[in-house]
């Protein structure tokens, strides 16, 4: 499964923090090297990684330790609020158009899984009450148009295609006409893809966009391309505006890296993530989620919190303590209460 060794690597550089009353340059030192070997060997990208230890460092070095809270509860912390933040910090929603029909293009490179994907989002979409309308744009990959009807009638949905013969700006273009006689509120535009990136192909993505003006422009990556699925993104990013990011392929033997990597070279969220074949397969990115995953420490980051829960409840009750003592001392020395009750 994906982030496996990741997990047990970062597990076992936070068991190497030491310290008592702070943490210091040394206590850093080796457990640092360790997170840095950790992400490099999952294939997270090499500025990501050195940003991401500089962080680490510059808030745990010479940091008093939090009351209840030891040293490696305290980098466990930490780290679990730099990952978060790595992933994107907060769930990143599909943008829904203030009139319908909310236009959703989805693009990649062949064999991401971009298809697929088409279907499992009219699949999540539905199960949310909406009528998305499957738009078959991809007229160059054999069985491209065969795959989605079929993936359509699975989901219950309508497919438009007009065949491999019409151009697929108008295919999408005549799509907008086909969601309006339908009264479908949702429009997913499944493209073609290519097995490299060319210019071809950019500048048939670039007038679909031009055309039909998507809310969302999301990009397919495949989690077990590692560096390339990086690459891929920020290219598609600088040509297309990508709006978000579906890592698809996540349930196989990944080292993860595209997902640690592609938010932050990009700038673009991950929205979705494939976790397996079939229809139900596709899950909303929750950041805070799947950094808890990552550390493997659900239980510790639960403890953490409830911590922080108490030392904040005891700050609260000390401050109120405080309060009520000086509630007597808000009057002015030598007046009288209700002295002004006349006035």
């Amino acid at each position: 499964m994906a982030f496996e060794s990741l997990s047990e690597r970062l597990q076992n550089a936070i068991k190497m923090f030491r310290g008592t009353k702070e943490i210091t340059e040394e206590d850093l030192k080796a457990p640092l090297r360790e997170v840095r070997m950790a992400l490099l060997e999952a294939d997270v990208n090499f500025k990501v990684v050195k940003n991401f230890v500089a962080k680490i460092k510059e808030r745990a070095l010479g940091a008093e330790i939090q009351q209840n809270l030891s040293p490696s509860q305290q980098i466990i912390k930490i780290v679990d609020e730099e990952l978060t933040e790595l992933l994107g910090g907060t769930q990143a929603k599909l943008t829904v158009a203030d009139k319908p029909p909310t236009i959703i293009m989805l693009v990649g490179l062949q064999g991401t899984g971009k298809t697929t994907t088409v279907g499992k989002l009219a699949f999540n979409l539905k199960k949310k009450k909406k009528n998305p309308l499957l738009v078959a744009a991809d007229v160059y990959r054999p069985a491209a148009i065969t795959q989605l009807q079929v993936l359509g009638e699975q989901v219950g949905v309508p497919v438009f295609s007009l065949g491999n013969e019409v151009s697929p700006v108008e295919i999408a273009r005549q799509s907008l006409e086909k969601a309006a006689h339908l009264a479908c509120d949702t429009i997913i535009i499944d493209t073609a893809g290519r097995l490299h990136i060319d210019e071809k192909l950019m500048e048939e993505l670039q007038n679909i966009k031009a055309t039909v003006q998507p809310h969302e422009i999301l990009l397919t990556v495949d989690a077990m391309t590692g560096q390339d699925a990086v690459t891929v993104a920020d290219t598609f990013n600088k040509e297309l505006g990508l709006t978000g990011l579906v890592v698809t392929k996540l349930d196989g033997d990944a080292r993860g890296g595209a997902v640690l990597s592609v938010r932050e070279v990009t700038g673009c969220p991950v929205k979705f993530v494939g976790m397996g074949e079939k229809l139900d397969a596709l899950e909303p990115f929750y950041p805070d989620r799947m950094a808890s995953r990552i550390l493997g420490m659900g239980d510790i980051l639960s403890l953490i919190d409830k911590i922080k829960d108490t030392t904040d409840l005891a700050k609260a009750l000390e401050m109120e303590k405080k309060l009520k003592k000086d509630e007597f001392t808000l009057v002015h020395p030598g007046t009288v209460p209700g002295a002004d009750a006349a006035d």
